[in-house]
């Protein structure tokens, strides 16, 4: 089930909230919540539910067996303590901790990894002469799945170093788990974020106001803006043969397809957070004004990037080993980042010309030559990086990557094929949006600003986007996120 879709919109979300607020006791809608959620993901597919339910299982175990081991007690209001710094973290608690960790990446492992490591084997074995191959298992990837173990595993994580007090109640956990307005796409949310607001948690009419208002502008980012740059971006990307202004357009359609659609989903999640009482972390502040690589990832999929470095980047060490092993942190994390999206040698490229970037950037410096350019200018040459990292991320294939590459350096064609293409790209409307998208860019302000506060023309700013999102939904074919496949 997605946002986009006359099922959730129409008949899942009204109900929810109808129950939702018929109930006043919070145990009940945290309770609501977490059955409504395990429908929403199960509606397509229902073992991933029980999947997602086994996962949550082991690490709801995991955090009471991490306090026990501790020999820690409830206190008065029924709540386990934090595990303090002095608390000696023993073999067990270690032990329990791994437990958690190796289920969750066994999963995601297993159904994200397993045939893309079969393949790599496979084509091994047959360069050096071999016959022997690894069965294709060919399973179908629950939606999610990398966003919710890396959820599930923060909160051991956050438990075991004494960040977090374990979860009491059963049921509160898995709401945590699987609160379906961040269940598939993120952002990512920490137990430690949300432990409280599963408690305790405050309902107003600004809150809800300003949910529907993101909801809103959320929902016409994705049908009003990606949709029609995803149309693009699609025909350059599936055409054999481009000019070059005409692959650069394809790949600068793309980048605001994925933008569009993302940030468009996580402004939804935050949207219906508020409006069932919960604040979620911002995702994304404004990444193609980022004046560097570094600064890119500080504005692109927060909650990923910050958990990347906290969970990861961290405890390699971080920057505290001297210049060498930094730039092999960065690099390692982002080689990871990249196959954390799929597993494909495209993604791992992506992920490395990233972090080659990153460590370029920390090589030099705040003297070096790419930090004194104007910020205009720097501005436009970090977009372009990005821009060429996206045709790994889009292509279907490394060779198509390359391809694609070359057309953008020079290699493009004038044939009439690419005239085919060119014809098909640029429509008047596409090039209208395709100028839309890039305004807004560059020189709208943020969905978080613009619903700070409600004033009456915003909120019928908002009522008008969301009238035009549902028309256009309906003449619309399909309407997938692209993080779902993530």
């Amino acid at each position: 089930m997605v946002f986009s879709s006359a099922l959730f919109l129409f008949y899942f979300l009204p109900l929810v909230l109808t129950l939702y607020y018929a109930w006043s006791h919070p145990r009940w809608r945290t309770g609501l919540l977490a059955v409504m959620s395990y429908c929403f993901y199960g509606w397509a597919n229902p073992p991933w539910a029980l999947i997602m339910f086994a996962s949550t299982m082991v690490d709801y175990c995991c955090g009471i067996a991490l306090i026990r081991l501790a020999k820690l007690q409830r206190d008065s209001n029924g709540r386990w303590p934090i595990i303090a710094a002095d608390v000696p973290r023993t073999r067990p608690m270690k032990l329990v901790l791994c437990l958690s960790l190796v289920s969750n990446l066994a999963l995601l492992a297993f159904f994200k990894y397993f045939d893309f490591g079969a393949e790599t084997i496979n084509t091994i074995a047959q360069s050096l002469g071999s016959t022997a191959v690894v069965p294709l298992l060919h399973i179908a990837l629950p939606v999610g799945i990398s966003f919710y173990t890396f959820q599930s595993m923060s909160y051991a994580i956050d438990v075991y170093r004494g960040e977090a007090r374990p979860m009491t109640n059963f049921i509160d956990f898995h709401c945590f788990e699987a609160l379906f307005p961040q269940l598939v796409a993120g952002p990512i949310v920490r137990y430690q974020d949300i432990s409280e607001q599963l408690v305790h948690r405050t309902h107003t009419f600004e809150k809800f106001a300003r949910g529907i208002a993101f909801l809103s502008c959320g929902l016409a980012k994705k049908i009003l803006v990606a949709n029609p740059m995803g149309y693009i971006a699609d025909g350059a990307f599936n055409a054999h043969e481009l000019a070059t202004i005409d692959a650069w357009c394809g790949v600068v359609a793309y980048a605001f397809q994925i933008y569009f659609d993302f940030s468009g989903y996580s402004d939804m999640a935050v949207g219906l957070g508020l409006m069932f009482g919960f604040l979620f972390i911002k995702n994304f502040d404004s990444p193609y004004r980022a004046t560097s690589i570094t600064d890119f990832w500080r504005r692109w999929h927060i909650s990923l990037s910050t958990w990347l470095r906290d969970y990861l980047y961290i405890p390699l060490g971080g920057n505290r080993h001297g210049p060498l092993r930094t730039y092999f942190n960065l690099m390692a994390v982002m080689l990871l980042g990249g196959l954390w999206h799929g597993a494909s040698w495209n993604y791992v490229i992506w992920g490395g010309l990233h972090g080659g970037m990153l460590a370029f950037e920390r090589a030099q410096g705040r003297d070096g030559i790419y930090r004194r350019l104007p910020d205009p200018l720097r501005i436009a040459i970090t977009f372009a990086i990005v821009c060429i990292g996206w045709v790994f991320f889009r292509a279907p294939t490394l060779g198509g990557a390359l391809s694609y590459c070359g057309a953008l350096f020079g290699g493009g064609s004038d044939s009439l094929r690419a005239a085919v293409a060119r014809g098909a790209m640029y429509t008047p409307y596409h090039l209208c949006m395709l100028a839309i998208a890039a305004l807004l860019v560059w020189g709208a302000p943020q969905t978080w600003l613009f619903t700070r506060r409600l004033s009456p023309p915003r909120v019928a700013f908002c009522m008008t986007l969301f009238v035009l999102s549902l028309l256009f939904m309906w003449t619309q074919t399909a309407n997938p996120f692209l993080y779902f496949q993530f």
